[in-house]
């Protein structure tokens, strides 16, 4: 895969912090740090912007007939069905 330099700027404590996470072995290198939280950051992108349809999805499916009961019985049932619970 091609590699493009960058030259970024960082505050002393941040330099710390970068150096502290290398030294506890699960890194190697700045790079290798930097490129791990991109990847950590184009995650979460990702996962709110599934959030942002589901909620956007949930208001366009209007007011629901169940009780709150219901909505949370049914909730559980498919927890552990799914064994999430």
């Amino acid at each position: 895969m091609p590699v493009t330099r960058k030259t970024i700027a960082i505050t002393d404590q941040q330099e710390a912090w970068i150096k502290a996470r290398i030294a506890t072995g699960r890194f190697t290198s700045d790079s290798e740090y930097v490129r791990h939280l991109i990847r950590k950051d184009q995650e979460n992108e990702f996962e709110f912007a599934q959030l942002q349809n589901l909620i956007t999805e949930g208001i366009a499916s209007g007011h629901s007939a169940r009780s709150l009961e219901q909505i949370r019985d049914e909730t559980k049932q498919i927890l552990k069905a799914d064994g999430k619970i």
